[in-house]
Formats: C-alpha cells, sequence, structure tokens
C-alpha cells in the first residue's frame, strides 16, 4: 500500500472522438478511471488524471461541413458537450486536453519534423483501401470479408501522396518489450491478439499523413500534408503534462511519466501498443507501464447503434436514478474482460435489491435505532459476544480483498467486497435482533455494542465505497458523524468515536423503483424522442432506402436444392478467444447439436445468442477456423455499411424444421 508515499501516479482516458454526445459506454471510460484514480488518491498516492477530446479528421470536417459550420466550431461545442457529461457523473479528472489546444499542435508538428529528419518518416505514396470512420489505410490482406477489419464498415480506394512512418524498424524491440513485460498489455487476451494478429506477422510501414482533406495539423515543412489522426492524437499522453521534443519537458513531464495506466476501449488497442510504444521508441522516451484494454457496455439487444434506437446516455440515466447508482451500475455490471450488458430493467433491478435494500436500508435502519434506543448516540460498551468477530473479520478482510482486487484493475470485484460488508452487516442485525434486546434492561450495554459495531462496519464500508460513489459515501459518513476513514487505518476495527452523535434524521439514500412505472415513462421519453433520433440515425447511419447489390451469375433450381436450410436452436454460445469477430454457438438441429463458428461478435453477445431460433446452411463441409471446426452456417442479414442481423423464422419453428 502507498500510504503516505506520495508515489506518482499517472491515469489517462483515450480521448474522445469530438464527433458527437458520448453515450454510456463511452461514458464507462471515464468513470472507470475515475474510480482508480481515486482510489490511488486513498492510498496516498500522488495522482494526476488526464482525459480530454480528439478532434482533428476527416470525419469531422465531414460532419461540421453537413452541419453548416467551421471544424473548429463544431468540435467546441462538441467538446464542451462531452466534458459537460464528464463533470456529471462526478470525475475527478485533472486536465482535460484538446489536440486543438496551440500547444500540443505545436509539439505534433515538433515530433513529426523530428522523426522526419532522424529517418523514421519518409515521403511516397499511398494506394490502398482506407475507412474514414476509423480514419485508418488498410491493405486487401488485412481486410475482413472486403471490409474494415476493425468496425466492420466499407472501405474505399484511396490514392494519395503520403508520409509514411517506418514501423518494421521498431517491431523487433516492441516484440521483445512485450515479452518482457506480461503487464503491459492488460488482460492478457488483448495481448495475445496483437502479437499473433499484428505484430509477429510483420508490421507494415504505417502512413502518417494526408492530403485530401484540411482538417489537421499541418506538416511545417510540406504544409499540403496534415498529420495522420493516431500520430496527433496519441501524442496527447505527453504533450499534456509538457513533453517538448527539443529538451525542454516540464518537471510535470519528468514527474509523471511513464503513465501507470492507459484506459482504452479495446477496440482501439492496437493504436496504442502497437503504434504509440513505437513512437515512443523513435522519439527515445520510455513506454508506459501498462496499457488496459477495457471490454464494452452493450444494450440488451446489443451494440449501440442510433439506427437502432437503443443509445442510452448518462445524463438521461441520470435523471431516472441519480449520478453514484449509474455509477454503480456502470462499474459494478462490467466483468474484467467481457463486454457488460446494460438495461432498463437491470438498471432498476441493481437500484431496488443492492442500493435501496443492501446498503439504504442498512444505513437507515442502524441510524433509526441509534436514535430510537439511544437517543441518537452510538457507545461501544465492551459487551462482546462471539456473534461479533465474525462481523469484524469480515469487514477487516474486505479491506484486504479491495486492495487486492483493485491492485489487478478488478474494480467491479473489489465494489462486491465492499457489499459484502453491507451484506454481512444485515445478516449481523438478523443474528443479534436489537429490537428483541431492546426489550430487556439487562441488554442495554448489549444493544449499545451491537449498535456501535454496525456503525464502525458501515464506516469502514462507506469510506472504501468513495472511489466508487464519492456522494454516496459522503451522505453515509455525514450521517454517521464522522470523517472518512484513511486505508492506512482501516486494518483495525473500532476507530469510529465512541459516544458519537448520528443525525436525528436519516435520509434515504436509494428509493425502491418499480419497474411498470420506469418502462412506462422511457416509453414515453422514447416516443417524444423519435423523430430527433431518427433524423441523426439517417443523417449518421444512412437509413435504410434499398440496397442495389451487384448481381451474381444466375443459377439453376437444381443448384439451389443442392443447399439445405434448417431451423436452428442457440443452445450454448461463447467469444472465440483467438478472433476478434467470431462467436462459436452450439446449435439444436433436429437431434443433433452442431457446433458453427460466425463472425458476429461486433453485433451479438454471447449471452443474448443463447435460445435464439436461426436459420442454418446445414449440409456445408466442415471448415476450421481460428482452430475450431465449424458445422455449418448461420444465415445474416447485411446493410450497406457492414451491419450483420442474424436471419430469423417469423413464427416460432422447432429446431430442424426445414426452410424452403
Amino acid at each position: 500500500m502507498c500510504q503516505n508515499c506520495k508515489k506518482p501516479y499517472y491515469i489517462t482516458t483515450a480521448i474522445a472522438y469530438a464527433s458527437g454526445k458520448p453515450h454510456i459506454g463511452n461514458t464507462y471510460e471515464i468513470v472507470l478511471a475515475d474510480s482508480i484514480a481515486r482510489y490511488k488518491r486513498a492510498q496516498g498516492c500522488d495522482v494526476f488524471f488526464q482525459t480530454g477530446t480528439d478532434e482533428h479528421g476527416q470525419k469531422i470536417e465531414e460532419k461540421a461541413q453537413a452541419a453548416g459550420v467551421s471544424p473548429k466550431e463544431f468540435v467546441d461545442k462538441a467538446a464542451e458537450e462531452i466534458k459537460r457529461i464528464w463533470d456529471l457523473m462526478n470525475t475527478s479528472y485533472d486536465k482535460f486536453i484538446r489536440t486543438t489546444d496551440a500547444d500540443h499542435e505545436a509539439q505534433v508538428q515538433k515530433i513529426f519534423k523530428r522523426l522526419y529528419d532522424q529517418g523514421d518518416i519518409y515521403k511516397g505514396y499511398y494506394e490502398g483501401m482506407y475507412c474514414t470512420p476509423c480514419e485508418s489505410f488498410f491493405t486487401e490482406s488485412q481486410l475482413v470479408d472486403g471490409k474494415c477489419p476493425d468496425c466492420g464498415r466499407e472501405v474505399k480506394p484511396a490514392k494519395e501522396e503520403a508520409y509514411f512512418f517506418r514501423m518494421s524498424k521498431y517491431a523487433p524491440k516492441l516484440i521483445e518489450h512485450i515479452n518482457a513485460h506480461p503487464e503491459f498489455i492488460q488482460p492478457v487476451s488483448r495481448k495475445n491478439e496483437m502479437m499473433n494478429n499484428f505484430l509477429l506477422p510483420g508490421l507494415q510501414d504505417l502512413c502518417v499523413s494526408r492530403t485530401t482533406f484540411s482538417w489537421g495539423i499541418p506538416v511545417t515543412f510540406d504544409p499540403k500534408h496534415v498529420t495522420y489522426v493516431w500520430l496527433d492524437a496519441l501524442t496527447n499522453y505527453i504533450t499534456g503534462i509538457g513533453y517538448d521534443c527539443d529538451g525542454g519537458s516540464t518537471e510535470q513531464f519528468k514527474k509523471y511519466w511513464p503513465a501507470d495506466l492507459h484506459l482504452i476501449g479495446k477496440d482501439i488497442i492496437r493504436f496504442h501498443t502497437i503504434y504509440w510504444p513505437i513512437f515512443l521508441m523513435a522519439l527515445g522516451v520510455e513506454l508506459p507501464k501498462q496499457v488496459f484494454g477495457h471490454p464494452w457496455l452493450l444494450q440488451g439487444d446489443g451494440k449501440m447503434s442510433k439506427s437502432k434506437g437503443n443509445v442510452l446516455y448518462a445524463d438521461t440515466l441520470v435523471d431516472f436514478f441519480g449520478v453514484d447508482a449509474v455509477r454503480y451500475f456502470v462499474l459494478h455490471e462490467m466483468p474484467f474482460d467481457n463486454d457488460g450488458v446494460i438495461s432498463w430493467e437491470l438498471m432498476v433491478e441493481r437500484m431496488n435489491s443492492d442500493l435501496a435494500n443492501i446498503l439504504g436500508n442498512l444505513v437507515n435502519r442502524t441510524i433509526s435505532m441509534s436514535n430510537k434506543y439511544f437517543g441518537g448516540v452510538v457507545a461501544d460498551k465492551g459487551a462482546a459476544e462471539a456473534v461479533d468477530e465474525d462481523l469484524k473479520a469480515t469487514v477487516l478482510e474486505a479491506v484486504k480483498k479491495v486492495e487486492a482486487k483493485m491492485e489487478q484493475l478488478r474494480v467491479a470485484d473489489a465494489i462486491t467486497e465492499i457489499f459484502n460488508i453491507f451484506r454481512r452487516s444485515n445478516k449481523y442485525i438478523d443474528e443479534t435482533t436489537p429490537w428483541t434486546l431492546a426489550k430487556d434492561e439487562a441488554k442495554k450495554d448489549r444493544l449499545a455494542t451491537v449498535l456501535y459495531n454496525l456503525s464502525e462496519a458501515i464506516a469502514i464500508g462507506a469510506s472504501l465505497l468513495e472511489p466508487f460513489m464519492p456522494e454516496t459515501s459522503g451522505k453515509i459518513l455525514a450521517q454517521l458523524n464522522t470523517g472518512k476513514r484513511e486505508l492506512a487505518q482501516m486494518d483495525v476495527f473500532g476507530m469510529y468515536e465512541s459516544g458519537t452523535k448520528v443525525t436525528d434524521k436519516p435520509e434515504i439514500l436509494f428509493a425502491r423503483m418499480d419497474i411498470k412505472e420506469v418502462m412506462a415513462k422511457v416509453e414515453e421519453m422514447n416516443a417524444a424522442n423519435a423523430p430527433a433520433v431518427q433524423t441523426e440515425a439517417e443523417a449518421e447511419e444512412k437509413a435504410d432506402d434499398g440496397i442495389d447489390l451487384e448481381a451474381k451469375p444466375e443459377i439453376t433450381y437444381d443448384d439451389f436444392a443442392k443447399l439445405q436450410f434448417q431451423v436452428g436452436e442457440i443452445i450454448a454460445c461463447e467469444a472465440v478467444p483467438k478472433s476478434k469477430k467470431l462467436l462459436c454457438s452450439q446449435v439444436k438441429v433436429g437431434s443433433q447439436v452442431r457446433q458453427i463458428l460466425s463472425g458476429i461478435k461486433a453485433y451479438y453477445s454471447p449471452e443474448e445468442m443463447v435460445g435464439k431460433k436461426v436459420m442454418v446452411v446445414t449440409n456445408l463441409k466442415p471448415a476450421k477456423l481460428a482452430g475450431m471446426v465449424s458445422e455449418g452456417m448461420l444465415l445474416c442479414a447485411e446493410d450497406a455499411e457492414g451491419n450483420l442481423a442474424l436471419m430469423r423464422p417469423e413464427k416460432d419453428m422447432p429446431a430442424g424444421a426445414g426452410i424452403s
């Protein structure tokens, strides 16, 4: 534990792309980073927490043109909205950097020139496939089914003069670093993906400038070129704390670099664990200590999409549940290395069971009993019994477990350990039955001791809760009329000052909610927003006006008759570890169960696949994908942008039914 050593700790989030309002999945990252930063501060570390906005690129230029404003006006508004959401969620960042900041732009230009002067960047000619949403070039061999390997959307041929970075020059050194520092890329599944899919097969040189649009940082010695958006964006982690490639870096940079943790979404892991460390190697700058690629937060019916109308925003959820309830949900419901799911129903369930019942009811009952039986004065009378020891042991052990979980960045597990304190305290009430003790004057000291033990357990639990639910932590401690307990003081049970008077009017921390009432309000809200959502979705995701496909050669009926189509029921599903896009489904077809691999991981979680009736091609020759055998094919529809949807029978049909 850091305690009072004031060890520097530098944590960053990915800077949010300033193309629109961030949804709750985007917001999860800043809340996750905030909880880690707050915990590190509680450990005594000297934390610097940086976030911000990524504001250049072709996509933003196009959006600004469509909105009839300049790119700068567009990103000013977007950055203001992003910052508003981050502030709403009570995130304690120390710096909000924008890539349009003058000092950042000046450093990017100097970095580009230095890399060019030392021969790492050279001028060439690019001809390849370009994905506008990802701002990335790809070769034909890198495409997946002819689409962008990162987002699955359409790519277009692009041909232009460009500058390139010699990635292959540094690849062996990066491979050596990753092998020597297994903690560098986390979780391990992300590390394996980067090594096996990109580094070991061999890196190609990276295009680092563009000439087909102007909204970017100009190359000083060749101003018709603007800097590739990722070379611009990634450098924020060092420019934001005072890096100067001419040797004039600030004391702040020297203090905090290398970063302890880059916290990013799993979809941009390649940029942060391949491009970024190679740029740093070329600059002679030490690599960050760890890059953590967190999973996605999905809606109950799949990945959030404006065209689906299923996008959830933090401020909307806060209006329904409050800031800390939303913080609790996104932090507690996200597994360490698998995607999490959010829905209105799950939010209400957690609100009622965890927050209102386990936590809120515990605090309210304890304070109310202290007021009822002792006029609000909580005193330790030393009337201990054996049952007290298990409560104390549970609380003190939870402190150690929380620390261990946070060292591994297992935030959801850490919160579970804290709530185990509250669960055990509720059980302690049932075991000691204070209302029974109150009937016997001879048991008065025992009753006082029970209420003291409960107050102490809650005080420790509330103090541990601060990084995750800061407002709630403060409210609980205020009602107990005590301050936040330091981590270094949590190795002893019994530091709550005896004789403290609690509030005489305990506040309801979380009110139970009726799911029917909530869903009625949601439907009313969705109906009111439907026209705006539809308009935005049409503009951004090209509403379905029909798709014309290139015609394939005609076939005969006999050709078609060779294919066998049947209804299958998915009885189990899991992600394929070695693949970014494959799910492995166990599909019941008649009396048989087939294993079928499908490239739909970006559109369906394994959990939501289970139970679906789907259309299956059942007489395909088995094929091996990612080292696993696939015994058929699930039929999907595909829109113009490459989004997939499973083909399903309109009516409920038995597994094995023929399709003709």
